[in-house]
């Protein structure tokens, strides 16, 4: 069988998708990983597949973690999603904006210039000074759930961390046993602008970018520093996203938004 895919990333975070609306499509773990793998398949973190919206959205979102497995959301998966899907739109010029249902809640995109802008799911069940000692990190953690689960630890150089060692630790822990966490590792570079650097459960290993991950350690640099909305992120791969929220509370947030770019890479086919 061909499977016709396009390939995009978000500020570095690549990912084939799939239009999957008649439901023709039937990919199990073990293909979705191979079409992941960076040596034989196309190669990618993560595979997003569109198809027909249950709940009144205009489409339903599906997110694959390189290993193969579902997972509730993906920022930067959404961006490219939103990006994707309101160029599938039958009007001559691109819609405003897009709705889409995930695991972790409907989202929306608005495209805006050449960015795409998603608001995010409200996040849930904080933890201010997590219970993690790691061996040679003397950083306290947080945790956060922004979509997925992350931690979140400050440091005063970024890439000085040894991000992989570090992170499956962090992922592995106990405390977030048995679906694991995200890690991120991030540096204050002004007051309203942070650089993170990320390891991604399901793909195992630092990605160039995470959306979650960038909001969850906006949020958590807010809590700490009192910072105002938005939030600049400096990410890995090059690009600098925003995160903009509300504070409802000394703990809570609505209206959480992620802001930046998201482009084709190419289109083509590949046997299964």
């Amino acid at each position: 069988m061909l499977l016709h895919f396009y390939k995009m990333n978000g500020a570095g975070n690549d990912f084939i998708i799939i239009d999957n609306r008649d439901l023709s499509i039937n990919l199990d773990e073990d293909t979705i990983a191979a079409l992941c793998d960076r040596h034989r398949g196309i190669g990618a973190d993560g595979l997003l597949a569109v198809e027909p919206a249950e709940h009144g959205a205009d489409y339903k979102f599906r997110y694959y973690n390189a290993d193969g497995g579902e997972a509730e959301m993906c920022g930067n998966g959404a961006r490219c999603f939103g990006f994707f899907t309101a160029h599938l739109s039958d009007s001559e010029e691109l819609p405003e904006s897009v709705s889409f249902e995930t695991i972790a809640g409907t989202l929306s995109a608005d495209i805006v210039g050449d960015d795409i802008r998603i608001a995010m799911s409200e996040p849930k069940d904080l933890e201010l000074k997590a219970p993690i000692e790691l061996e040679g990190h003397a950083a306290d953690f947080y945790f956060l759930n922004t979509g997925v689960p992350h931690v979140v630890s400050f440091v005063e150089d970024v890439q000085a961390v040894d991000v992989v060692t570090y992170g499956r630790t962090v992922r592995e822990h106990p405390h977030f046993a048995p679906n694991g966490t995200n890690a991120n590792f991030a540096q204050i570079l002004a007051p309203d602008h942070i650089a993170i650097r990320t390891y991604e459960r399901g793909v195992e290993d630092e990605t160039l970018a995470c959306g979650t991950g960038m909001v969850a350690s906006a949020l958590i640099h807010h809590l700490l520093t009192g910072a105002e909305s938005p939030i600049k992120v400096d990410v890995e791969g090059g690009d600098t996203l925003s995160v903009g929220f509300e504070k409802t509370s000394d703990t809570t947030f609505t209206n959480v938004t992620l802001t930046g770019p998201a482009d084709f890479v190419f289109e083509g086919e590949i046997e299964i």
